[in-house]
């Protein structure tokens, strides 16, 4: 009767722990069969402003079996695109203008001859397009006697009154800019003989130099001045 009494029982715990083992079984070989799971958008890489993987961070699809890294995404920070039209445009956006202005070295500087009247000296400065392009001056020279060495004798010119007009030239064509001072002997005014006359033309920094051989100019003193006037078209003659 006390075997019969404890039969059940044992049967019952043997039972609870096979199913035990039979579930746990079960779990562990459903584990080792599946995929893992997927999460989307944890494995694209990250990029920068500029388009590339950002500093300490690798892709696991950027590199092919070979070994030689792909992207399947275009870069796009810092790309530049161009239509290739030539319009001139700069780095800033603003459209590069054709100047027609002469320069210095299209140039050749020449002083015509002297038209005394009224105790004036009054001599053309002359500029003439000596290249093959079409050019224009418009206003005033710049011009200043100097001596054998190059040091400038007397003050700057000063300007006449004058309205300005752009005077277009081609090739061979001449502009003529009036020289103007008292005669020395008339206004008593302290002279120089110079060596030679710097002329600059409008707008220009480099300058042309031809011998000057009128004689004496004044440079300091009483009505010592000398005016130029605006470029006119012709030589003066």
């Amino acid at each position: 009767m006390a075997y019969s009494s404890r039969s059940p029982r044992r049967g019952a715990l043997l039972a609870g722990a096979v199913a035990v083992l039979s579930l746990l079984t079960a779990c562990g070989g459903q584990g080792d069969g599946s995929a893992p799971e997927k999460v989307s958008g944890t494995a694209g890489p990250a990029t920068e402003s500029g388009g590339g993987p950002a500093s300490g961070v690798s892709s696991p699809a950027a590199s092919t079996p070979g070994g030689t890294a792909s992207s399947s995404a275009p870069r796009t920070g810092g790309a530049t695109t161009g239509t290739g039209t030539g319009t001139g445009a700069d780095s800033g956006g603003k459209t590069a203008a054709t100047s027609t202005r002469c320069h210095t070295s299209e140039l050749r500087a020449a002083v015509g001859r002297n038209n005394p009247g009224a105790g004036q000296e009054n001599f053309p400065i002359v500029l003439t397009n000596k290249s093959a392009r079409t050019c224009t001056l418009h206003g005033y020279p710049g011009a200043a006697f100097v001596n054998a060495s190059g040091s400038q004798l007397g003050p700057d010119p000063k300007r006449s009154s004058g309205s300005p007009a752009t005077v277009t030239l081609k090739p061979g064509q001449s502009a003529w800019a009036g020289l103007t001072f008292s005669n020395p002997e008339v206004s008593e005014a302290k002279t120089a003989r110079p060596a030679g006359l710097v002329i600059t033309p409008p707008d220009e920094r480099d300058h042309l130099q031809v011998a000057w051989t009128a004689g004496e100019v004044p440079v300091g003193g009483n009505s010592s001045s000398v005016f130029l006037t605006v470029f006119s078209p012709g030589t003066g003659a």
